[in-house]
């Protein structure tokens, strides 16, 4: 039997394969991304008159978290917050919305994605002294992201923040409002 080369061959060490995999894995990581999912505005109409949406995050093939349901909204409050570990800011970041259903499939509300890149960017420069709310970088809208309006990077209370709302695609209306932080890990590698 073959391993693949991103799996430990447990035939093959044993604990300590799995030990250094595990080691491998957080040699990489770079440390934590928290998306709060402030809220949904104008959600498209998916049931007869309202909607009961719920958000779902993806990044790379393995990590894809949701929100809580919200009965009967369609400008929700879920006020969530999500974490995602990065390896790869180069990955985007897929938010997808669905209409969740008892008795049939969840029905699709639109989708959006974004790039971390500038975030990330912005937690390799040293901050420390600056003030509070000082804008380190914007992002504005264009066809390749989905921002409805510009995003800044700020400092704020001693923290690197984004906030940003997304404009959702493959569907008639609708935007999420979301802010990233960066949760830094012991021995992460972030500069």
């Amino acid at each position: 039997m073959e391993s693949s080369p991103k799996t430990p061959d447990s035939s093959r060490g044993g604990a300590a394969a799995a030990g250094s995999a595990t080691k491998s894995l957080m040699d990489n990581l770079l440390g934590l991304l928290r998306i709060k999912i402030k809220k949904g505005v104008n959600l498209a109409v998916r049931d007869v008159r309202t909607s009961d949406p719920y958000c779902v995050v993806k990044m790379g093939k393995k990590q894809k978290l949701k929100t809580r349901v919200i009965k009967k909204d369609i400008n929700p409050e879920w006020n969530e917050d999500l974490t995602l570990s990065v390896s790869d800011p180069s990955l985007p970041v897929k938010l997808t919305v669905y209409d969740h259903d008892t008795f049939s499939m969840d029905d699709k509300m639109g989708d959006a994605e974004f790039d971390i890149k500038p975030f990330v960017e912005a937690l390799k420069m040293n901050l420390d002294g600056l003030p509070s709310g000082t804008v380190i970088t914007r992002v504005l809208p264009c066809r390749t992201n989905c921002l409805a309006e510009e995003s800044r990077v700020v400092w704020q209370d001693g923290k690197v923040v984004q906030d940003m709302i997304l404009r959702l695609r493959n569907v008639e209306c609708g935007e999420v409002e979301l802010q990233l932080q960066w949760i830094e890990l012991p021995g992460s590698k972030i500069v």
